[in-house]
């Protein structure tokens, strides 16, 4: 058995946990505390296919920590779903939260099917037995534990949930607040789509911003120019490679499950797209060039990588073989602790999927808040800003007797609507965040990679939760 393969997944998690928390000062019962999982509910129940057949449906929810109340962490519809992995991920969302200073404690769930063998009726019956099992035993609610989307679920799974969950607890003014990612009429927040392939632009341009980082790359100062290579045209992908384009970043390599192309002059990722939606897959796209194996494109020559697919795609095995001066870790654990230690040697940066991909909880969060207060980002200040600032602009053209053109007229007196709020917070979290774990890893010159940096922060902040709430005194 290959060396990558010794452990689990939740496993791997706890060894870059503990790889961390040799550079943190606390007790080890605080430690031990902090990377188990409170809550593990497994459950079974009956669903009636459409042929007439019953089938029993094995799921999961897991609360890893509640430190912060709620939990939150999405809902994943794979045939490769368990308990290990839904473990692992929960775990990943406490340090994700903390670190991003999200007040959520981490949680995942899972369903082990395949939704594309499931016809839509029988995806809602599913989803929603799911959510009525998760409610009979408290494991939901606006202040309890928030789902979300994950990989194999969207809007539509988060609004049966929402109106399962609305139909169980009558009453509950905050229902719309038990679950994110809901469509916009649905309670959900304009922006929370294109959410985690923002994040994970704002956090690699923050770090192409930083010029001592960046000389220790060998590269220049910014995103502008840099070469990049994403592996998934999911959501996460799709968007990742959308604001690299469209901020000056060249894509030349996209890799899809069946297939992978590149074109050393870029690719534009929403022509891709809609190639895959005709064709079935990426491959024989006008222009580019085919891989011959998918996997070759991860070791493809790039400035920037981002893996944005499933997890333990770079191991062991093909490390050593990977070209990009940075990785980006837009999936959930695409690199296992191998990797990273081959990264180490080779002097790549890789930027750790626990903070990078973090977007998504982020404006999750800023759905939940409008849940909670009831009202649309932008209503109460938006025309009033709008107002003040052509009063602003009149005054200035008055005195200095120069009209502004209609372009810059426009961009001064825009108003902030949910959009620009959204973006904006989402921006102001991915710098803070990213600042935060450098300086993390500046300070301790032995601390070996990001990950770990991030690591310490994560344990640092969720341990003092635990010390200022007097649970360890």
């Amino acid at each position: 058995m290959s060396a990558q393969n010794d452990y689990s997944f939740f496993q791997s998690v706890e060894k870059s946990f503990d790889k961390a928390a040799k550079f943190t000062k606390w007790d080890p019962g605080i430690l031990e505390q902090i990377k188990a999982c409170n809550s593990v509910y497994q459950m079974r129940f009956p669903v009636k296919r459409d042929n007439g057949s019953i089938e029993v449906i094995e799921a999961y929810r897991v609360q890893h920590s509640q430190h912060k109340s709620p939990c939150k962490g999405g809902i994943r519809f794979s045939d490769e779903v368990n308990q290990d992995e839904v473990m692992a991920l929960a775990s990943l969302m406490t340090y994700k939260c903390a670190i991003v200073n999200v007040p959520f404690g981490g949680a995942k769930g899972g369903i082990k099917i395949n939704p594309h063998k499931y016809s839509v009726y029988e995806l809602e019956k599913i989803t929603r037995r799911y959510t009525s099992e998760l409610v009979k035993k408290n494991f939901i609610g606006p202040g309890i534990d928030v789902p979300a989307p994950d990989y194999g679920t969207g809007e539509k799974e988060m609004a049966w949930i929402v109106d399962t969950y609305a139909s169980l607890k009558p009453g509950d003014i905050d229902a719309a607040g038990c679950v994110t990612g809901k469509p916009i009429t649905q309670g959900g927040v304009r922006g929370r789509k294109e959410a985690t392939g923002m994040g994970v632009f704002f956090g690699i341009r923050e770090v192409c911003n930083m010029p001592d980082v960046m000389a220790k790359q060998g590269l220049t100062t910014g995103v502008e120019g840099k070469t990049v290579v994403v592996q998934g045209l999911g959501n996460v992908g799709y968007h990742s490679a959308k604001f690299f384009r469209e901020n000056g970043a060249k894509v030349i390599a996209i890799a899809e499950h069946n297939g992978a192309i590149y074109n050393l002059a870029g690719l534009n990722e929403e022509e891709v797209f809609q190639h895959k939606l005709k064709t079935g897959n990426v491959l024989n796209f006008p222009g580019a060039t085919n891989f011959n194996k998918t996997t070759d494109a991860l070791e493809f020559e790039c400035d920037i990588l981002i893996p944005a697919a499933l997890e333990n795609v770079i191991n062991a095995g093909n490390a050593a073989r990977v070209k990009a001066k940075i990785i980006g870790e837009a999936a959930n654990g695409p690199c296992t602790p191998e990797a990273d230690e081959i990264f180490a040697q080779k002097g790549i940066l890789c930027v750790p999927d626990m903070y990078l991909n973090a977007g998504g909880v982020t404006v999750s969060y800023f759905e939940w808040l409008k849940n909670l207060s009831h009202v649309r980002y932008g209503r109460m200040e938006k025309r009033f800003t709008e107002n003040m600032n052509t009063r602003i602009l009149t005054q200035i053209e008055e005195l200095s007797g120069k009209q502004v053109n209609e372009t810059e007229r426009k961009l001064i007196m825009h108003g902030a609507d949910e959009h620009d709020l959204v973006h904006s917070g989402l921006e102001e979290t991915m710098i803070n965040a990213t600042r935060e774990i450098v300086e993390v890893w500046k300070s301790n010159p032995a601390i070996p990679d990001m990950r770990t940096a991030a690591y310490v922060s994560a344990i640092n902040k969720v341990a003092t939760s635990y010390a200022e709430l007097g649970i360890f005194p």
